[in-house]
């Protein structure tokens, strides 16, 4: 056998062998860390508020989200005090119990001994909201004002391309409301958002296209939604899109670098003044927002 036979099989026998090896890979782990999905949407024009608030825990790296039991849920709301925002004119209740035991989704309780769900005209652009969960003795709490939306002046296919043959492009056109600094969250369907601010556009009426980049055959109809928003949710929004992109929607699993506006409020005395809650690594994951929207439905050309 010559020198040259002889080292091509020794290079042969280690690639064989290096290919049996097991490799050992360390994945992140942390204790499981709540996670709330409360993005309550109002239609001014029905009865009700559609309530629906999602409770899930994060997983081991490779995991399923797994569903939590809450001990307990309600939703306070009404008008703060001018002299006082920590005290309210009247305040309502509604008192939230699982759709169905260990769903995780929590709904106003069709139980209890009074009609739990909220009415639209309770709703004001000065109402505040108020979450409170209980979850293994620990309360978590999250507070948040109505924001208002403006309805599409047009929504429509448009005929351009953004990087592919195959995009979609879909225009939009609002008028936002004058002298006062609005933001939105539009809502795109498959988990698709962006969050938008009206620095350049105050009061004025605004145009922008918006492209699907996945296959959406003729025929194919899609859900757009305008969703109000103040700056908080808007910030939030806009972060989150950064980092979930490819993850399937902004408010599935939210990422665990950006903060959400919910305290943990176990050690406060009062559950209604809780901002300066000094427990930073105590917090689930997640958003409590109460905003208008309005929503058109387009079929693809």
């Amino acid at each position: 056998m010559t020198i040259n036979k002889l080292l091509t099989l020794i290079a042969i026998c280690l690639l064989s062998f290096s290919c049996e090896d097991v490799v050992q890979i360390d994945v992140p782990s942390e204790d499981p860390r709540l996670i709330v999905n409360a993005v309550l949407r109002v239609d001014e024009s029905e009865e009700f508020v559609p309530v629906e608030v999602s409770v899930t825990e994060t997983s081991a790296f490779f995991g399923e989200t797994p569903v939590t039991n809450v001990e307990s849920a309600v939703i306070f709301y009404g008008v703060p005090l001018e002299d006082q925002p920590d005290l309210f004119e009247s305040i309502f209740v509604s008192n939230l119990t699982e759709v169905d035991p260990g769903s995780g989704i929590l709904v106003p309780d069709p139980n209890f001994s009074g009609d739990q769900r909220i009415r639209t005209q309770n709703v004001t652009p000065n109402t505040d909201f108020i979450l409170l969960i209980t979850f293994q003795d620990r309360e978590y709490a999250a507070r948040t004002t109505y924001q208002q939306a403006v309805p599409f002046d047009d929504v429509r296919q448009g005929d351009e391309i953004l990087f592919d043959e195959d995009d979609i492009e879909i225009e939009i056109t609002i008028t936002d409301t004058p002298d006062v600094r609005n933001f939105y969250i539009l809502d795109f369907d498959f988990g698709e958002f962006l969050a938008l601010d009206d620095e350049f556009f105050d009061g004025q009426q605004f145009q922008f296209s918006y492209f699907y980049e996945q296959d959406l055959q003729p025929g194919s109809e899609v859900e757009i939604s305008i969703l109000g928003a103040d700056q908080d949710f808007f910030n939030y929004v806009d972060l989150i899109v950064e980092q979930t992109q490819d993850d399937g929607g902004v408010f599935e699993t939210p990422a665990a670098t950006v903060r959400g506006n919910i305290f943990d409020v176990t050690d406060l005395d009062n559950i209604f003044v809780f901002d300066n809650v000094q427990q930073p690594e105590v917090f689930p994951l997640g958003y409590f927002a109460v905003v208008q929207e309005f929503r058109q439905t387009l079929t693809i050309e």
